[in-house]
């Protein structure tokens, strides 16, 4: 924990001034989702274990962790603190989106916290705020948080595993692309990036116009689609995924998933990277670098059958072709191979 931090520490609660029963006492209250409790949860938090519904004979489950100094950070180089609600939304968010990647919709949760002895109890706290605003404001109102786990370690560790529901349909797997589909996004792609860039910088936060501070906010608190991902399922979507690491790696698992080619529009990219001029103008970075190997915006990558009308929220970003005979699956773009190549969590 940053030093600055350890020293407001020492002028409030942490965790280990209270007992493990006392600590949930102050969670479970901001975890309660009374509208989809009734819905999908039949036992939530209290017993050894959880009961949740499984409507249609099927569970659609996803588990992602953040880890502190890996996946955020409590103290950014220009000064910025990453709250307790940011961490909680996030990690509500990079996992609804798994689900919603599937052409599910979410049901349940359950979160697994570790923490240092001297994290406050009011930085665990808003981590719940933030958990069910999350799940809240981004629009997955049939799901709950059905209990979780508490455990001690020497930093900040979120674990959250999501159930859902296909409600009777088929999933959309990212192997299902076929020559001739249409490629298509759904959300932002290159934003948390250029967030990312300027908490790295030496850019205050605080001095940041409006349309360079939305990057900032979407890197904290990214804002994946939810109700997209039913709808490309509706919609007959062949291939479907979550760019959490990049489109050129996210995009390039769906080539190698479908055994098959993407060609990515250099009018769509030239478009993409021109809503990232703000922050790319202020830090003198390559625009277009963020649009291709930036992740953590969880929007949705799908195709679709040439001739379809792509679903609200979609827009055409290139096409799918077959394989020549020296040719392997991958994704094709101006760029010089190797320029950007998305987030590896083994690789940074």
């Amino acid at each position: 924990m940053p030093e600055d931090l350890r020293n407001r520490v020492d002028r409030q609660p942490t965790v280990a001034g209270l007992s493990e029963a006392d600590l949930l006492a102050r969670i479970f209250p901001r975890l309660r989702m009374e509208d989809s409790h009734t819905i999908n949860t039949v036992l939530g938090p209290g017993d050894d274990a959880a009961i949740v519904a499984a409507p249609d004979g099927k569970t659609v489950i996803s588990i992602d962790t953040q880890v502190e100094d890996q996946d955020f950070r409590l103290l950014w180089p220009n000064g910025y603190r990453t709250t307790g609600f940011d961490v909680g939304w996030k990690a509500a968010a990079q996992n609804l989106s798994d689900i919603n990647a599937m052409g599910a919709r979410a049901t349940s949760m359950v979160v697994s916290l570790t923490l240092p002895v001297d994290t406050p109890v009011s930085w665990v706290e808003d981590l719940a705020d933030g958990l069910t605003a999350g799940i809240r404001e981004l629009g997955a109102t049939q799901c709950s948080v059905a209990g979780g786990d508490l455990g001690r370690g020497r930093e900040i560790s979120v674990t959250v595993a999501v159930l859902g529901t296909l409600d009777g349909g088929r999933p959309v797997l990212r192997s299902g692309a076929q020559p001739g589909d249409i490629l298509a996004l759904a959300g932002t792609v290159g934003h948390a990036a250029a967030g990312l860039a300027l908490l790295e910088s030496d850019v205050a936060v605080d001095t940041l116009a409006p349309a360079e501070r939305v990057f900032v906010d979407l890197q904290s608190r990214p804002r994946p689609p939810l109700d997209a991902g039913p709808a490309a399922r509706a919609a007959g979507a062949t291939a479907m995924l979550d760019i959490s690491d990049g489109l050129l790696r996210d995009g390039g698992r769906l080539a190698a998933a479908s055994n098959a080619g993407v060609a990515l529009d250099p009018a769509a990219l030239a478009r993409l990277a021109g809503l990232l001029a703000p922050a790319a103008e202020l830090l003198g970075a390559d625009a277009e670098a963020w649009v291709l190997g930036g992740g953590e915006d969880h929007g949705l990558l799908a195709t679709f059958p040439a001739g379809v009308q792509l679903p609200p929220g979609f827009t055409a970003i290139g096409s799918i072709h077959a394989l020549g005979t020296d040719e392997g699956p991958g994704v094709l773009t101006a760029r010089r191979p190797g320029d950007t190549g998305g987030w590896d969590h083994f690789a940074h």
